[in-house]
């Protein structure tokens, strides 16, 4: 259509009409201290889905863009605002997969402003045990550097890779997956990276998650990370 953006998105509807959230929720940096405003997936579907400040459709190229501020409210376990989809399951109960089978998550992505660094994506425990970590994380650095913090047990600790570089603005492409039940899949732009998982998780299930988890907080409204999404699928088999 004349005007349209290269993108191929739709700017004037919410982001449910350009993509499938029928999968997702949507955690905000807002409710109450420690119980973070969670929008469900039945809200988001749609050209007329759920949409604000921290969720919305970027009216010049109709990116999914996610707003989390330094200054916001955070769940329990972490010190960090996020603006961030939790993969959940078509019938409305949370994803919780095993480590059997091939599962990805395929996103192309902008980060238009970062003060520190932020969460992009990541593979996190679900039931299996009392952990409340990631399996792992990508981080996208404010110098433009990629990053994979991949976590060293169920109780802690995390090893980082540098996985590749690209300036603020730009867009890139990732996909993280698990394979073999025993092998996680990254690939950034092209270039694919593998990291063996611990034994010490073999007994958790794991879920997707997507979006702008902030690492950085401060008394700031207005600085934060503004991440826009081109592309968001998951796939399992």
């Amino acid at each position: 259509m004349p005007g349209a953006p290269s993108s191929g998105l739709n700017p004037s509807v919410a982001p449910g009409g350009n993509f499938n959230l029928s999968v997702w929720e949507l955690q905000e940096p807002v409710g109450s201290p420690g119980s973070p405003t969670t929008i469900p997936s039945s809200q988001l579907q749609g050209a007329g889905g759920f949409q604000d400040s921290y969720f919305y459709t970027d009216g010049s190229d109709g990116a999914m863009t996610f707003w989390a501020p330094e200054k916001g409210v955070t769940t329990p376990n972490s010190n960090y605002a996020r603006s961030e989809l939790r993969e959940m399951n078509t019938n409305g109960s949370a994803a919780d997969w095993a480590l059997s089978g091939t599962h990805r998550l395929n996103a192309t992505l902008r980060v238009g402003s970062v003060t520190s660094n932020v969460c992009v994506g990541q593979i996190h425990l679900g039931s299996g045990g009392t952990s409340t970590k990631p399996l792992i994380e990508l981080y996208y650095h404010s110098n433009g550097d990629i990053v994979a913090g991949v976590e060293d047990s169920p109780s802690g600790g995390q090893t980082t890779y540098p996985v590749g570089h690209v300036a603020v603005g730009t867009k890139w492409s990732y996909t993280i997956g698990v394979s073999g039940g025993n092998t996680i899949d990254l690939t950034v732009n092209g270039s694919t990276t593998h990291y063996a998982i611990a034994s010490s998780f073999f007994p958790y299930h794991q879920y997707f998650k997507a979006g702008s988890y902030n690492q950085s907080s401060s008394d700031s409204t207005t600085n934060g990370a503004r991440v826009a999404f081109y592309a968001l699928t998951v796939a399992h088999s």
